[in-house]
């Protein structure tokens, strides 16, 4: 048996019409009686509800709702617009491409896995994130490259429609087939299974910071800064230069490793410092 009983109240205006061939004042009094017409409801008020614990010892409890159809009504109205609009902007996410700019971040990788060579061309977007890549590679047939470019097209399009990198880094890391064995070349990766195997595996740890992927430790030195270092300031805005110039693929994520190298281009920043 249920422990309670709810009791909900409404206020009902609905329409009946009635089709007749003639009107006359005993038609019309066996209207009420007839149950042949059309009902349309016009309104609905929830009046009150009560609640009624079925247990011994226990006494009814009502209680009362203020709002009218009309407050409920616009609520759930509400509630459904606002469900509508994440819906269509979910799909809109989903479906949504977003091209690369015409004028883009990337870097070439070139290595050999056996005695075949693989060129890695990736393409950036403005916040380093990838966008795109393109596969080459040689001493394979005709069939074989084209297979390999339209591979790099479909990837690019799942990355352009947000597909996480993440997604293909799991997806085909692992396969194995011919070429593979030694890699040369790639200072992270000695050794891959396949090509894709090798092009992920260079994504994941040039693009995600993988480092559980590479065989070799990163040689990017690792810095604790002080937090009261007045330097740090004047460091992280010329990091943040140095990104927006930079391929975030092509360093790897170790930005502040290649400051090592771009020693000139700060000296020079701060001489122009009014």
């Amino acid at each position: 048996m249920a422990k309670y009983t709810v009791e909900t109240y409404y206020t009902c205006t609905f329409k009946v019409k009635h089709y007749l061939d003639d009107i006359s004042n005993n038609q019309l009094d066996q209207l009420e009686k007839r149950d042949d017409g059309d009902y349309e409801i016009l309104d609905v008020k929830f009046d009150k509800r009560n609640t009624k614990n079925n247990e011994k010892n226990t006494d009814k409890v009502e209680v009362k709702i203020n709002d009218s159809h009309d407050n409920v009504s616009n609520k759930n109205q509400t509630t459904v617009n606002k469900n509508i609009v994440l819906n269509n902007a979910f799909k809109e996410k989903i479906t949504k491409r977003f091209s690369m700019p015409d004028r883009r971040k990337g870097y070439i990788q070139k290595a050999t896995i056996g005695d075949h060579k693989v060129y890695l061309h990736t393409g950036e977007y403005e916040d380093g994130k990838i966008g795109e890549i393109f596969i080459d590679t040689s001493k394979e047939g005709e069939l074989v490259k084209a297979l390999m470019n339209n591979f790099a097209i479909a990837v690019s399009l799942g990355l352009q429609y947000g597909v996480p990198l993440d997604e293909f880094v799991n997806a085909f890391i692992g396969t194995k087939f011919e070429p593979s064995g030694k890699v040369q070349g790639n200072d992270r990766i000695l050794s891959a299974s396949s090509i894709l195997d090798y092009i992920f595996r260079e994504l994941a740890i040039s693009y995600l910071s993988r480092e559980d992927l590479a065989h070799t430790p990163s040689i990017a030195q690792k810095e604790s800064a002080e937090p009261n270092d007045p330097n740090n300031d004047e460091q992280n805005q010329f990091i943040k230069l140095v990104k927006d110039i930079t391929s975030k693929g092509f360093v790897r994520n170790n930005y502040r490793e290649k400051l090592v190298d771009l020693s000139d281009i700060k000296l020079n920043l701060k001489g122009k410092k009014k």
